[in-house]
């Protein structure tokens, strides 16, 4: 016959453990001493284990009642948890979250969602970061709930897109490379002839896109564009970043922009499936834009 273990016996462990005496625990749980006394020994009997060592002049938890106090407030904790849980979805509050952003876009901007959300719900929040059709392609296939990337023309027909932003987008390469020599650096033939670092597609099934690349361009091509500006820093080739990635390096002088103007600017768009709206996602989808416009960076300003 299978040894039951309550919750309840549990409680009493826990409280035990933590006031220190039989005494303390029995106040704070509203029982008598002599109820918990006989709790304790009907488990000890039940589970055929020693809990607590009598032999001293107050009773201490053996090796086995540790174990048992210790597996037991993690059995606990699960229970607490999954009441949350429950409680949380009956009132429309989703479990877990998952907003995708594109490589464009600094994860600082994104980081006060956090706090703000978890004054509201305990919903677990996963900020993934993705590359150009990758961005789109975890929407369609679900691997997220909601996106930030780079506008596209259509989106599908349940798809809805709002625009939240604009973001700036510079060449540059280290301030010893060469291409700085150049009259026209940013002409097709010129920086044809120098390697240039580009960020992978994180698409698996779309087919991949490419920014600023050249035919037979020699190419260094990285998993994230954190690693594309240390690449640049290292003075190995020439690219397009974000203004405001490329900002602390310009000001410390491991960058240089190449010439004198934005590459171009891109607008950012917040998108969703306008089904299965939980209040996080709803919650999220009101207050993002707002996040946006607070954590806006400096825009390129070219020297005179």
């Amino acid at each position: 016959m299978n040894k039951l273990l309550s919750f309840e016996a549990l409680l009493v462990l826990d409280a035990i453990e933590r006031r220190g005496s039989f005494a303390a625990a029995s106040e704070e749980l509203g029982r008598a001493p002599s109820s918990l006394s006989y709790q304790v020994q009907k488990l000890e009997q039940d589970l055929d284990l020693v809990i607590f060592d009598r032999s001293g002049h107050r009773a201490v938890f053996t090796k086995a009642g540790l174990l048992l106090l210790q597996r037991g407030r993690a059995l606990l904790a699960a229970a607490d948890e999954m009441v949350a849980d429950a409680s949380a979805l009956a009132h429309g509050w989703e479990l877990e979250l998952t907003i995708a952003y594109d490589s464009l876009i600094t994860l600082d901007r994104l980081l006060p969602l956090v706090d703000q959300l978890a004054k509201h719900s305990k919903t677990k929040l996963k900020l993934k970061e993705e590359a150009l059709a990758g961005t789109w392609e975890a929407l369609s296939h679900e691997r997220a709930d909601i996106i930030l990337a780079s506008s596209q023309t259509l989106s599908p027909q349940d798809v809805k897109m709002q625009p939240i932003g604009m973001i700036d987008v510079v060449w540059v390469a280290h301030p010893d490379h060469p291409i700085h020599n150049e009259t026209d650096p940013l002409d097709p033939s010129v920086r044809k002839q120098y390697r240039s670092i580009a960020v992978a597609d994180t698409a698996r099934s779309l087919p991949p896109i490419t920014h600023n690349i050249l035919d037979d361009q020699p190419l260094l091509t990285l998993t994230t564009m954190h690693d594309k500006l240390v690449a640049l820093k290292a003075g190995l080739g020439v690219a397009t970043l974000p203004y405001a990635y490329a900002k602390e390096a310009v000001e410390a002088g491991e960058l240089k922009i190449i010439g004198d103007k934005v590459a171009n600017e891109v607008e950012i768009v917040m998108a969703w499936h306008r089904g299965q709206m939980g209040q996080a996602k709803t919650w999220c989808i009101k207050h993002l834009p707002k996040i946006w416009q607070e954590t806006m960076k400096d825009t390129y300003q070219p020297m005179e």
